[in-house]
């Protein structure tokens, strides 16, 4: 069985169908992915090498150790360069053989690979190994070829080599699944490893190994690399769940146990899929092929709610296991592609691409009615890699305006003068301080196959399988020389059904004689996403009465309410977060009536956390329009329940900014006349948000960003919560009045202090610039690299309790933005922003969000701080000087790295 029949469906068929993209502007944009590619690229090499990653927004490189840690993201750096080895054969592909051959240079005589560091397993396979092995593919053909490389000994192979036996010490278990993590000079299990602890493992991360690792045994004629690979495949396949052949998302690598028992397509499985039919197509042996078909058959009964892809509990595969889906399942229409069941394909990508356009880009997740619940975007590659398979099987110039869409949403609103950034949160269009090296070595690959012609590529895609990390790898690996492996562990005969199992790749002409037909399907999704689906009311049992206190009038400073908790055995604790959490237990209560109905009072309190997560408002933006940002900072900021909404503008509210005096806001303006006609800035504290608003309002402002006085506040760490009013009625407040943490207002201050006359535009989201700007020539200015610095937030899950909780925060949160980047885990159930006050509440805040706790609004005042103006004004002087002498600091450290540490 040839393994190359499997690629024929990548021919596919020219459909007739909308309208075709000319071949000038197919090249139009094929040039524009090479501009942008040379934008990340070249920033990378003048502010980052041989740093592992580009920080686009501060200029500079990440640098282990350097930085703050950002937990498990950080194991996918070991200072060994990680973006320049994860580009090497992107290089090649867009035609830069001359940068390919320095780059090889670079990483032969700089990078080193034996650093005391303990890095990911999964992400040096798929980042390290994956891009010298892709690197000494393209050294080989291009040396074959006669003009270039001719110096080439397989140097490159040779540090593969080299890091595979550095990773093998992790496949030293009973199960033969890795160890998640490894120290690159010690191993594991050592006294000076620093790892080797760790029980468990996500299943993409011990079965996303064979292309690597069989790859590099066939290339160097050593089996051990593909034995070991083999060896955790056959234990994740023996340990499936056998009713369902379904399999979890973390799992014990002693007892092979499953811990977590979901299962999907998404984080934490989704490349074990990918790998079981991409092992069939690279080394053409059908018992992978066999694996793959069975599980796919189970995807498709359970997990596959066409357009949806959701996941389910592996012993009951007909129960969801949650309501939303994580963007790397965007992956999975271009596997369905390989397998060559378009139809599926289609409209999960239809899908997509709609929350895509909804959006601008796939947050980290979102629900079933397409919604934001993890509003992060690592500029991840997985919806361009689908859009170039869709289009290869098709032909379909709808996703070339796919992919176009894609270019023009990064070039609009990811771009910087320094690289590519993060989003922070796809709703306001804020920026995170990252440029993960996937972006050059996916990204720009397939947005580049996807506009290119045949002769514009120097070899033959068709030659070649695509890892995960889209990496290279010749296909003729599958006729060099190689042990077989033993295999212990087969498919059972009763196992397969021959009708199911597709040895060769359909004919789309036959499939789908009607040019139509790919339109036909992605009609009704489109219609689909742009409406939302009202949560039903919750079903009461006939004769139950109600309950004496409802949830939505509960008051967490009402005695009556309080006393009324206690008699139905829920009790209030005050977390030292500041968040207020109820919990009930029924032996608690004055009677088996009260018992009951407290049971229903938490119920109810459940059901109206979920309808408030979808009646929120969401976060603004506050972007600094003036020299020498122009719209390039943007900073997340809180929404306010009274005055201007500017979600109903369509052009926001710029001005420039000046500090109140007094800077509370809590008194008449002293400083009207600076005030008038100007945005003006205020502390947080002394007295109600309202009472804020209207002094300003009163002093002419046409607009206010209030700061948080909690020194170290941040987006990051803290959702985003409204201001609420002041329990009176607020109708007379017209102006928009936004909410920035300390540290995300401490960048405004350190600006309008540098540049004294500073302009922001207060708006809904980040506006394009070129809408900004449409009047005015714009210089982009490298050197002019000041912007919100960020680290992505984390959002650990937390298990819920045996006895019913539900938090409450006095301090509405926000939507949670910040998912873990590979196994995205359940949302935490207990949000809220931490209350700097211990002692009298702050202003009033109300519910934002609950995932799925509730917060109820609290009246919360700062009347009993005393204020101290000059203080304040010393503290803000200070905070900023300490801002821009940590920035130096960095600077200065990361030009000391440069010269002595790598």
């Amino acid at each position: 069985m040839l393994p190359i029949l499997l690629q024929l469906l990548l021919l596919g068929i020219l459909c007739s169908q909308g309208h075709s993209m000319s071949r000038e502007e197919k090249h139009k944009l094929r040039n524009q992915v090479v501009e942008m590619f040379d934008h990340a690229y070249q920033n990378y090499m003048d502010h980052a090498y041989p740093a592992d990653e580009l920080m686009p927004l501060t200029c500079r490189g990440r640098v282990r150790g350097l930085e703050p840690s950002r937990g498990d993201v950080d194991d996918a750096l070991g200072k060994f360069s990680l973006t320049l080895i994860d580009t090497l054969d992107t290089l090649v592909l867009l035609n830069k053989t001359t940068e390919f051959e320095a780059a090889v240079r670079r990483v032969l005589s700089d990078v080193r690979l034996d650093n005391d560091i303990v890095v990911s397993v999964f992400e040096t396979n798929i980042r390290v190994l994956g891009g010298l092995l892709g690197g000494h593919s393209m050294a080989v053909m291009l040396k074959e070829g006669g003009h270039h490389m001719l110096w080439y000994q397989d140097e490159l192979l040779h540090m593969a080599k080299d890091l595979g036996l550095r990773l093998l010490p992790a496949f030293n278990t009973s199960s033969g699944l890795p160890y998640p993590r490894v120290n690159l000079r010690y191993g594991v299990r050592g006294p000076e490893t620093r790892t080797g602890t760790e029980t468990d493992t996500c299943t993409a991360c011990a079965g996303t190994i064979i292309l690597e690792f069989a790859a590099l045994s066939r290339f160097t004629g050593d089996p051990v690399f593909e034995a070991h690979a083999r060896r955790a495949l056959d234990f994740l396949w023996e340990k499936r769940q056998r009713n369902s052949n379904l399999v979890g998302t973390t799992i014990n690598i002693h007892s092979g146990e499953w811990v977590r028992r979901d299962s999907g397509v998404g984080a934490g499985i989704d490349s074990y899929y990918e790998y079981l039919l991409k092992a069939y197509i690279l080394l053409g042996d059908d018992l992978f092929l066999q694996r793959f078909n069975i599980h796919y058959a189970s995807i498709m009964k359970y997990i596959s709610q066409p357009p949806l892809l959701l996941d389910v509990h592996i012993h009951k595969p007909l129960l969801p296991a949650r309501t939303w889906m994580d963007s790397l399942l965007a992956f999975f229409p271009g596997l369905q592609v390989l397998k060559g069941d378009i139809r599926p394909a289609i409209e999960t990508h239809e899908m997509l691409y709609q929350v895509t356009k909804k959006h601008n880009f796939l947050p980290e997740a979102f629900t079933t009615d397409f919604r934001v619940h993890w509003a992060q975007h690592p500029l991840r590659p997985e919806f361009a890699e689908s859009t170039y398979f869709l289009y290869k099987a098709t032909g379909d110039p709808y996703y070339l305006e796919a992919g176009r869409t894609v270019l023009d949403n990064l070039n609009r609103f990811a771009r910087v003068p320094c690289g590519f950034a993060a989003m922070k949160d796809v709703r306001t269009g804020s920026h995170e301080d990252r440029m993960d090296s996937f972006f050059l070595a996916e990204m720009f690959k397939y947005l580049f196959l996807l506009f290119a012609d045949a002769e514009d590529l120097p070899f033959d895609v068709e030659d070649y399988i695509f890892t995960t990390e889209a990496h290279l790898l010749p296909l003729s690996l599958s006729m060099a020389p190689h042990h077989s492996a033993t295999q212990t562990n087969t498919t059972a005969e009763g196992e397969l059904d021959d009708s199911n199992f597709d040895w060769t790749c359909p004919n789309t002409r036959l499939l789908f004689p009607d040019p139509a037909f790919p339109r036909n399907l992605r009609e009704p999704i489109r219609s689909a996403v742009d409406k939302s689906c009202p949560r039903p009311a919750p079903y009461r049992e006939p004769g139950m009465g109600r309950p004496p206190l409802r949830a939505q009038d509960f008051m967490a400073n009402n005695p009556e309410h309080l006393e009324l908790l206690r008699r139905m055995g829920v009790s209030l604790i005050h977390l030292k977060d500041g968040r207020v959490q109820l919990v009930q237990h029924a032996t608690q209560a004055v009677s088996a009536v009260a018992a009951e109905d407290g049971m229903r009072f938490m119920q109810d309190m459940m059901e109206l956390s979920s309808q408030q997560q979808k009646e929120q408002l969401p976060p603004r933006a506050i972007q600094i329009v003036s020299h020498p940002f122009f719209g390039r900072v943007v900073l997340t900021a809180g929404p306010a329940q009274f005055g201007t909404d500017l979600s109903k503008s369509t052009t926001g509210v710029r001005g420039f900014v000046t500090v109140a005096e007094p800077y509370s806001g809590c008194a008449e303006l002293a400083n009207g006349e600076y005030v008038q006609g100007r945005i003006a800035l205020l502390q947080r504290g002394q007295c109600m948000f309202a009472e804020k608003a209207r002094h300003i309002q009163k002093a002419g402002a046409i607009g206010g960003i209030v700061i948080d006085d909690n020194e170290g506040s941040s987006s990051d760490t803290a959702p985003l919560f409204q201001m609420a009013g002041d329990g009176r009625n607020t109708e007379d407040v017209t102006l928009p009045l936004l909410f920035l943490f300390h540290k995300e207002g401490n960048i405004l201050l350190e600006a309008l202090k540098e540049y004294r006359e500073v302009e922001v535009l207060l708006s809904d989201k980040a506006r394009d610039r070129a809408a900004i700007f449409k009047d005015v020539d714009v210089q982009e200015e490298g050197e002019d690299c000041l912007t919100e610095e960020t680290t992505p937030a984390s959002s650990a899950p937390i298990d819920q309790s045996e006895i019913s909780t539900v938090a409450l925060d006095e301090s509405a949160p926000e939507e949670d933005v910040g998912p873990p980047d590979e196994d995205v885990g359940p949302p935490d159930e207990d949000v809220g922003p931490p209350d700097e006050d211990v002692g009298p509440p702050d202003e009033a805040l109300s519910p934002s969000v609950a995932e799925p706790g509730l917060t109820e609004p609290n009246m919360e005042k700062d009347s009993e701080k005393e204020e101290e103006p000059e203080e304040d004004a010393d503290s803000t002087n200070q905070s900023v000087d300490e801002l821009l002498a940590d920035w130096r600091e960095d600077l200065e450290a990361f030009q000391q790295m440069e010269k002595e540490e790598l």
